[in-house]
């Protein structure tokens, strides 16, 4: 089977290609195409006795280039694209949904306008292993994991009974692809949450579950806008039966709510279907006696018919604080809801409404997409507590609305974009002689029926096409004369072009397969946590400082970061980049021994020993975190020694991998529990060790590790593997052990008088591979 290329006249200009496929299967007369007999006599070669095929030049290098782009785009998703996807997928939901990843977190205060995370709160739960818990607190795990598969939940409205917490939210189901009303339980006032099941299920997409209590009966008002009218419903048995009380408006209206006001019951929504309606810019106001109605349209109606972004569109429960009520709206400019603003309202009558805005001082997250709440957040319900505090729920989402098509699509526009190159490319080598390929006919088939070229004679349309197609073919021809590869130019523009096809490539890969982007935390029984990042340096290190404040302060657990200055003049807090708070612990001595040194003011269990030299993705930042979580009696960290033989002789990690083996990890990138792990290092059975480190200027991270080993009969390291580092106090010059010989030669007498001291660490080896997810390999 071979590839001909046929010339034919073509619409009165230039010429056409085809490509044309034959078979050729023994005799000459059997040659396909124009002319009959042989093969032979056209110069072409078909060995009747083989059936190997010729391919085209042409088709080889699109073949090739297919090959080579495919390889890298794989290589590049491997190597390079974090495998947290998505931390919390389970085989019954958390997929990807174009609509967001939404989640629910819970703030405190004393007031509305004072509320903190809360992590800020320091709430610490074992069960869990979160010291302290963090947000989120309830996400799309939490009915998943109970059997009731959903991709996200959002609209969170809280119900108090005495000293039990109710939440009600949406929650969008990942077979019937529609929200239903789900509703989760907290006795220990919201820090963690049991899911009830589903409360309410229709035919049509339900959210904003509002649920208020009137004359002793409970009540849920959601939004149901598919099915056109506005329904009231009536708790049977709370809070997971429900039946329908009454429609009380034949109105779509989205994000309503019914609050008491001077003797009257005052509903807020926002109505999208009318002709001219801005949507999520409108808003309308009714009255009523009662919450069943009749309600009465308010004599300004629409109260707003502006701007998206004015925050018109209900955003969650309103308040009172101070006597005011406090409307909480959403802002849905950047992306449908971007933020909440909250609106004091200063007249409510049935003829006149005023609002004006007030802010309401919860701080927005700096971690982006690694933030739960990083893109958006468009819901909040605050309630004062029986105790006087007060407690809010808020929704958050990572990525904007639509996220999921929009990589979709910059995805193909980059892959379409890596065919344009590579036709480029082709041109330019001269394998490919034009652009367009004009064969009208399948490339097997010998013959086009009469009906085919009847059409392709007449047609207007294909006239017109072969006249672009032959100047676009034209085109090629005088590109390729323009531009010599035989010239320097023409080389580098040759270059450039394969350079940017394979950038083309990678981006297409990531934005197709590699998720958001985010580098998520990973949850230990549907609870988050965080932990203090500790670094030591001195002042010839600015420049790796920087930028390790910047890259890992965007990591979603860290909570703060400790800079242990041992030496000269601290920089300015102002100097840093930073999503975090950043304390700079100035010490008097300069000290290796520094590093562990007891610290009251961190107030997380987990400390990250990392120095400001080590660069790793936030990913696998967050894997050892969760592997230390899972064993907070141990060191976990990424870099393993493995100490053996007599007399013991410092080695690198090869010598770890080569026997299988290891028992030792580097506390210069390692978490640890930071009371127990700074108490033994500053006990008085360590202060020999101390003294040594103080002597040899080196060795603290191998005392840490004798001083474990000493303190448990179990293991007392884990080790996780990082997908990539640089070190890259390599590129400023300020590295502490640049002759390696002479740094392996201190430790190795380090080894040996902590084994006199502390005992051995060559019966502790633990083996490569024990984790069934693999992290350890």
């Amino acid at each position: 089977m071979v590839s001909i290329p046929i010339v034919t006249p073509g619409g009165g200009s230039g010429v056409w290609f085809r490509w044309r496929w034959h078979s050729g299967n023994g005799g000459g007369k059997s040659g396909g195409g124009g002319g009959g007999g042989s093969g032979n006599k056209n110069g072409n070669v078909l060995n009747s006795n083989s059936e190997q095929c010729a391919v085209s030049s042409t088709f080889a290098y699109f073949l090739f280039s297919f090959v080579v782009l495919g390889l890298t785009g794989s290589l590049y998703g491997r190597l390079v694209l974090t495998s947290n996807v998505r931390s919390e997928v389970t085989s019954l939901g958390c997929a990807e949904d174009n609509e967001g990843s939404w989640a629910i977190g819970i703030f405190y205060g004393d007031s509305p306008f004072s509320l903190k995370p809360i992590e800020a709160m320091n709430i610490w739960k074992d069960k869990s292993a979160a010291w302290p818990v963090a947000n989120p607190v309830v996400t799309c795990a939490s009915p998943s994991n109970a059997g009731f598969p959903s991709n996200f939940v959002a609209d969170p409205f809280l119900y108090q009974q005495d000293d039990v917490l109710y939440l009600f939210y949406e929650t969008k189901n990942s077979i019937t692809m529609q929200g239903d009303i789900g509703v989760s339980r907290s006795i220990d006032k919201g820090a963690t949450w049991q899911h009830l099941g589903i409360a309410l299920d229709e035919d049509w997409h339900l959210s904003y579950p509002y649920v208020f209590n009137h004359n002793g009966n409970i009540y849920m008002m959601p939004e149901g806008s598919a099915k056109g009218e506005l329904r009231l419903y009536c708790a049977t048995n709370f809070p997971l039966s429900w039946t329908l009380e009454k429609v009380i408006m034949k109105k779509p209206l989205v994000d309503a709510f019914i609050i008491p006001y001077e003797g009257k019951f005052w509903l807020f929504g926002s109505d999208h279907s009318g002709i001219g309606t801005k949507k999520n810019g409108q808003l309308e106001i009714w009255y009523s006696n009662s919450p069943l109605g009749p309600w009465k349209p308010h004599k300004k109606n629409p109260i707003y018919n502006t701007d998206k972004t004015m925050g018109a569109r209900n955003g969650g429960r309103p308040f009172v604080y101070n006597g005011n009520i406090h409307r909480i709206g959403q802002d849905c400019g950047e992306t449908y809801g971007r933020r909440t603003r909250v609106f004091k309202i200063e007249v409510l009558t049935n003829n006149e409404f005023k609002e004006v805005e007030v802010p309401l001082g919860v701080e927005e997250s700096r971690k982006g997409q690694n933030a739960w709440n990083g893109a958006r957040s468009h819901h909040l319900d605050i309630q004062q507590l029986h105790s006087g505090e007060w407690i809010a729920v808020l929704d958050g989402d990572r990525v904007p609305s639509g996220d999921t098509v929009r990589r979709f699509i910059l995805g193909l526009v980059s892959i379409v974009s890596v065919a344009a190159f590579v036709v480029l490319v082709g041109i330019l080598l001269g394998v490919v002689k034009c652009i367009v390929p004009l064969s009208w006919c399948p490339h097997n088939m010998g013959k086009r029926s009469d009906t085919f070229l009847t059409w392709e004679r007449s047609s207007v349309l294909s006239s017109k096409l072969r006249l672009f197609c032959s100047r676009l073919n034209r085109a090629s021809s005088a590109l390729r004369a323009r531009i010599k590869l035989s010239t320097c130019t023409g080389i580098i523009i040759l270059a450039l072009v394969i350079v940017a096809a394979v950038i083309l490539m990678c981006t297409g890969v990531e934005y197709i397969y590699g998720g958001n982007g985010a580098n998520e935390p990973y949850p230990i029984n549907s609870h988050y946590s965080q932990f203090t990042l500790l670094t030591m340096t001195y002042d010839a290190r600015i420049w790796n400082l920087k930028m390790y404040i910047k890259h890992y302060s965007r990591c979603a657990s860290v909570r703060e970061i400790v800079v242990v200055w041992n030496k000269g003049i601290p920089p300015e807090l102002s100097d840093f980049d930073t999503a975090v708070p950043v304390r700079i612990r100035v010490e008097k001595q300069n000290s290796l021994n520094n590093r562990f040194k007891t610290d009251p003011l961190i107030k997380t269990r987990a400390v990250l020993e990392l120095d400001d030299d080590i660069m790793m993705t936030c990913d696998d930042i967050e894997r050892g975190f969760k592997v230390w979580r899972e064993h907070p009696d141990r060191i976990v960290g990424f870099y393993p020694r493995l100490v053996d033989g007599i007399p013991f002789k410092y080695r690198g990690e090869k010598h770890a991998r080569k026997h299988d083996g290891y028992n030792m990890i580097l506390t210069g990138a390692a978490f640890m529990d930071s009371k127990v792990a700074f108490e033994r290092y500053w006990s008085n059975n360590a202060s020999s060790g101390r003294a040594l480190v103080d002597e040899f200027f080196n060795c603290e991270d191998v005392l840490m590790n004798y001083l474990y080993t000493n303190g448990s009969l179990s293991s007392v390291v884990e080790y996780v593997k990082p997908s990539w580092a640089i070190d890259t106090s390599k590129f400023s010059g300020v590295a502490i052990s640049r002759n390696t010989k002479a740094h392996y030669g201190v430790r190795s007498s380090c080894l040996a008088k902590f084994a006199d001291m502390y005992g051995s660490l060559a019966h502790r080896k633990v083996e490569f591979g024990r984790r069934t997810d693999g992290w350890d390999l």
